[in-house]
């Protein structure tokens, strides 16, 4: 039971040593890896310690040895981020574990990288040596000694990465973490600095910035997507939304899958107008809305429970209710292996149903200001679908979707019922306005 998860949540300490360990990493990069004193030169032998008996023991040596030593190399820089996310990894497997035996959840195996390596073209590896090389300035330096001009130095490597679609994961991160250093600096006089984070966003776009990549494991499948809830991951220049759902395939097991759409945006762009740059999707936005099923035929499933999303390959279906679908289906969908970058705790994020809100603690500050989920809504609930996560060493659900009775009636209200705008026809116009007028004037500069 979900209960029994937050009831026994308190202290680890085999997850806080591992957490102290990566730390190593974290404060190398707050004060610069040009500049290890005493403590962090121990630190980092304890983090080699940590990795004695593990494939990475001789190159996390190697780095630490190196980098106490004064040399910070791209391969030394890559062993200590592999290490940082290897420590995590573990910590997101054992927090895993105990929500699947709360929730009885059956989970896949992760059937293993593909043999093949994809390497990229002549031109994609010289962008991601510039994404390195820049990633490297930022260690040596160390966040303290971040300033404008250093974050500037991004903005080449990042504009060259958004125009290859091989590298969009990796340039939209980079412009994330450039953004946000940006907006702090000069971060010498910054307090505090959110330290574990920039060193996850470091860590990620270093491995993804590796010359060599494999190629994710895929299938195309052909059923029904019945949608539990839609999260959303919005950005001053990006905007995502992630839906939550159980796939019918005949045939199989049920599973639990998601699927992701993005755009680019301005920092102009909020609420409800985000809906508006994703029209490209008429299909999911339409399911999302009017809450239907999806038929999809051939659509591809990336083994981690990732669908490709093709919006031409989909077709609304039958009225399904979210909450009709958690209770038939939720209980014996298989869940999704996670991927070795995609472990980490932060990025716990399970479908569940719950309907004893008292024994949870909801999560309302991660709601969307795109849909018409508001704390106060939240707050009246009766019933919640939402996503368990894990947050430095506590358990929360974030709402998707409530269920409340209002005038003995009982209704739904989800994330994603504005995907086809606001029910108020001057909110909707409202939404509508932003993104139009950019457009027109955009079309205006191509004119000329």
């Amino acid at each position: 039971m979900l209960s029994t998860l937050f009831a026994d949540a308190g202290p680890d300490t085999e997850i806080a040593a591992a957490l102290e360990t990566a730390g190593a990493v974290d404060d190398g990069l707050l004060h610069g890896f040009a500049r290890i004193d005493e403590d962090r030169a121990a630190a980092l032998a304890a983090l080699a310690g940590a990795f004695s008996g593990s494939p990475l023991r001789e190159a996390v040596a190697e780095a630490v040895d190196k980098i106490a030593a004064g040399s910070v190399a791209d391969d030394h820089l890559f062993a200590l981020a592999a290490a940082r996310i290897a420590l995590f990894g573990s910590v997101h497997d054992a927090l895993l574990a105990r929500a699947d035996a709360a929730l009885g959840r059956s989970r896949a195996d992760w059937p293993g990288e593909p043999q093949d390596e994809d390497r990229p073209a002549a031109a994609a590896t010289h962008l991601l040596g510039g994404a390195r090389s820049w990633l490297r300035e930022l260690a040596i330096t160390g966040w303290r000694g971040v300033d404008h001009d250093l974050v500037a130095a991004a903005g080449q490597a990042i504009e060259a990465a958004l125009g290859d679609p091989q590298l969009r994961r990796l340039a939209v991160l980079l412009d994330g973490l450039a953004a946000e250093l940006r907006a702090g600096s000069p971060i010498a006089t910054m307090d505090p600095v959110p330290v574990r984070r920039w060193a996850d966003l470091w860590s990620r776009a270093l491995l993804l910035a590796r010359e060599s990549r494999r190629p994710a494991p895929a299938e195309t499948v052909t059923g029904r997507l019945y949608v539990l809830g839609t999260d959303v991951h919005e950005h001053p220049t990006a905007v995502q939304v992630q839906v939550h759902g159980v796939l019918e395939v005949v045939g199989a097991p049920t599973r639990l899958v998601r699927a992701s759409v993005s755009a680019a945006k301005v920092d102009t762009i909020v609420g409800p107008a985000i809906w508006r740059l994703l029209a490209g999707h008429p299909m999911l936005l339409t399911a999302l809305a009017e809450h239907r099923a999806l038929d999809l035929t051939d659509m591809p499933l990336l083994v981690g429970g990732d669908l490709i999303w093709r919006d031409a390959q989909a077709r609304p279906g039958d009225p399904a209710d979210p909450f009709t679908t958690a209770r038939v289906h939720l209980g014996a969908a298989l869940a999704p292996a996670t991927p070795p970058l995609e472990r980490h705790p932060v990025r716990i994020a399970e479908p569940v149903l719950v309907e004893d809100l008292a024994a949870v603690t909801l999560d309302t500050t991660r709601l969307p200001a795109c849909g018409p989920l508001t704390p106060e809504v939240v707050s009246a609930a009766t019933a919640a679908i939402g996503l368990l996560r894990w947050d430095d060493g506590t358990w929360t659900v974030q709402p998707l979707g409530v269920q409340a009775t209002v005038k003995k009636k009982q209704v739904g209200v989800h994330t994603g019922d504005w995907a086809l705008g606001p029910a108020d026809a001057k909110a909707a116009k409202a939404a509508g306005e932003a993104v139009e007028v950019l457009r027109e004037r955009a079309g205006r500069l191509l004119r000329k």
